[in-house]
C-alpha cells in the first residue's frame, strides 16, 4: 500500500531563522511560521485562529533562508511531517512535530526592504518561480 507525507503551508515568519552549521558543514535553518484561519462562531463573533508550525530547512534551502528570510516575511513551504522524540531535563519523554521543507517560495515582505531584496539576482530561479497552484 502506498502512503503520502506531504505538507503545504503559506504563512508568516514569527522570527528570523536560527541557523546551525553541523560538524559536516551542512547548514540547518529553523523557524516558526504562523497560519491563520478566520471564521464566525455560533454567537456571530468574528474569530481568528492562529496555528504555529516549526519549519526546518537543510542544505541549499537553509542557506537561502539564512540570506533572505526575516521575521514577518510571507513564505510558501512544501515538505513533510517529522516527529522527533527527546527527553527533557526532568527525564520526561516529549515529542515535537516539525515540517522538513523541501521546497520554498518567498512571497513578500511588509517593508520596503522586500522590494530591494526580491529584485536581487542572487536568488536562485527556483525560489522565485510561481506557486504550483
Amino acid at each position: 500500500m502506498a502512503s503520502l507525507n506531504k505538507v503545504m503551508l503559506i504563512g508568516n515568519l514569527g522570527s528570523n531563522p536560527e541557523i546551525r552549521t553541523l560538524a559536516s558543514g551542512t547548514k540547518v535553518a529553523t523557524f516558526n511560521i504562523a497560519t491563520s484561519e478566520n471564521y464566525t462562531n455560533k454567537n456571530g463573533e468574528k474569530v481568528e485562529q492562529t496555528e504555529w508550525h516549526r519549519i526546518e530547512l537543510w542544505d541549499n534551502l537553509a542557506e537561502i533562508g539564512e540570506k533572505f528570510l526575516q521575521k514577518g516575511d510571507s513564505v510558501y513551504i512544501e515538505g513533510k511531517l517529522r516527529t522527533e522524540k527527546y527527553t527533557d531535563s526532568n527525564g520526561i519523554e516529549k515529542f515535537v512535530v516539525k515540517i522538513r521543507g523541501n521546497s520554498m517560495q518567498m512571497l513578500g515582505r511588509k517593508s520596503e526592504k522586500a522590494e530591494v531584496k526580491s529584485a536581487n539576482t542572487d536568488v536562485p530561479a527556483a525560489v522565485n518561480d510561481d506557486l504550483p497552484f
